[in-house]
């Protein structure tokens, strides 16, 4: 057996996706020393509908990243589709957020992001899985066990990791940190299409008149987000609820793209490139808690995608912003109660920035289970501009605060007045271990992404 290598840090981040790359960029700009381990190179693909929000423009401004560099497209705002109604909505210009989407491929993007991460000064580690956490006596996460590229086992340690390791959220589940089955999950398929027609629309395309077989509309929207580089991202996402009925997603599709116009080019298999992929979206906290002594969860790892919409970039980026300011603050004290107290900050102000507007996003996606409420929003909302104006501005989480005008106003005295729910979630108790020896993990399997 190969000999094990030992590297210590301040934290660990596992993966290295957007919300991944965030976080370590953040730590290391704040002058932290920090380690990025991610199982594939780069490039490599993700699932994803490549559209960035402005939630999520916003949080690349932050780090400096240059959006009009070659790469990025830019897109005005949202196209809805519905019943034979179709109504262009730009973004809303407010104080906190651009008035503009960006889209790019998620293969160029992760690789971007990290790139950034490594130059202010992360050390990134590719082609290296994440196989279990390490924990010491009191069962405190105290580093991870992986595996690198030539197959030698490595020991990462530090006071804190950083599981943004995605929807399978391994090293949550490693500590007892389990889904929360009665949360939203959605699931979504795309695939790339040569599109000459679409490829630089101004607008992000989505029809929410998504039908199953028997024409019943889905609680869910399909979409076609313009590359720029003669390719659009078509797929589609739908809420997972036992009252909607099971679903083959591949079929969904292509029944979806036999209704666009002819000229598209989306109905033609021919012209599309790569295999159609798919994956689940963990939605509104389905897991908690987001913090366990010595491990964070951001993003997907956190069930952090946002139940009205499907958004989960924004949300990673922002949440691991967080996790890294926090992390900064509680490292430049002891070990101990007081650091630990620092810690514990983390949960608590994503619960107070997420947990009412996440409260009602549940609150929408059951609404959307029931056939009633589907066919009301599809049906007469896409009508009227200024109901589909507050829509957006509530489903894609785009208000000022202080409110700017009446919408704002009534948006946030909504989410406001909306009861907080739990935020701690149930976990297994972690069994105390000894501390692992250089090479030998201690805690139940769980792989980083």
């Amino acid at each position: 057996m190969s000999a094990s290598r030992t590297t210590e840090a301040q934290v660990i981040v596992v993966g290295a996706g957007p919300g991944g790359s965030t976080a370590a960029y953040h730590l290391a700009r704040q002058g932290l020393d920090v380690v990025v381990l991610e199982k594939a190179r780069f490039p490599r693909e993700k699932v994803c509908g490549d559209g960035l929000t402005p939630r999520a423009v916003q949080q690349l401004v932050r780090m400096g990243v240059d959006t009009t560099a070659s790469g990025w497209t830019r897109n005005r705002g949202l196209r809805f589709v519905s019943r034979g109604h179709t109504l262009e909505m730009d973004w809303p210009e407010c104080g906190r957020f651009p008035g503009y989407g960006l889209t790019r491929a998620r293969d160029d993007f992760d690789d971007l992001l990290a790139r950034h991460a490594a130059a202010a000064g992360a050390r990134l580690h590719t082609g290296t899985k994440v196989t279990r956490p390490l924990l010491d006596r009191a069962g405190r996460v105290v580093g991870v066990l992986a595996t690198g590229e030539d197959g030698r086992s490595e020991t990462f340690t530090a006071p804190l990791v950083i599981a943004a390791d995605g929807v399978a959220g391994r090293l949550a589940v490693a500590v007892g940190i389990e889904r929360l089955k009665k949360r939203p999950l959605g699931t979504a398929v795309r695939r790339y299409f040569r599109s000459p027609a679409k490829h630089q629309d101004a607008y992000l395309e989505t029809w929410l008149d998504l039908r199953r077989h028997d024409g019943r509309i889905l609680p869910g929207y399909a979409w076609i987000f313009p590359m720029g580089d003669g390719r659009v991202n078509v797929g589609l996402g739908v809420l997972n609820d036992s009252r909607t009925g099971s679903m083959e997603m591949s079929g969904l599709l292509d029944a979806w793209l036999a209704r666009t116009p002819v000229a598209w080019g989306l109905r033609d298999a021919g012209n599309a490139e790569g295999p159609l992929r798919g994956a689940a979206l963990p939605m509104g906290f389905n897991r908690l808690p987001h913090y366990r002594p010595g491990l964070m969860l951001i993003g997907d790892a956190g069930g952090m995608v946002n139940p009205c919409n499907g958004e989960g970039i924004a949300y990673a980026m922002e949440s691991a912003e967080l996790a890294a300011e926090v992390a900064a603050q509680a490292l430049a004290r002891s070990a101990g109660p007081s650091r630990d107290r620092a810690m514990e900050h983390y949960p608590r102000e994503m619960a107070h920035r997420l947990g009412r507007y996440y409260r009602v996003g549940r609150g929408f996606s059951a609404l959307m289970a029931r056939p009633a409420f589907t066919a009301l929003v599809t049906q007469n909302a896409v009508r009227s501009p200024r109901a589909m104006r507050f829509m957006v501005r509530l489903l894609s989480n785009l208000t000022d605060a202080p409110a700017s005008d009446v919408m704002d106003h009534v948006i946030n005295t909504v989410v406001r007045l909306t009861p907080a729910g739990t935020t701690r979630g149930a976990a297994r108790p972690v069994t105390a271990r000894t501390p692992a020896p250089p090479g030998r993990g201690e805690g139940s399997d769980g792989r980083g992404d």
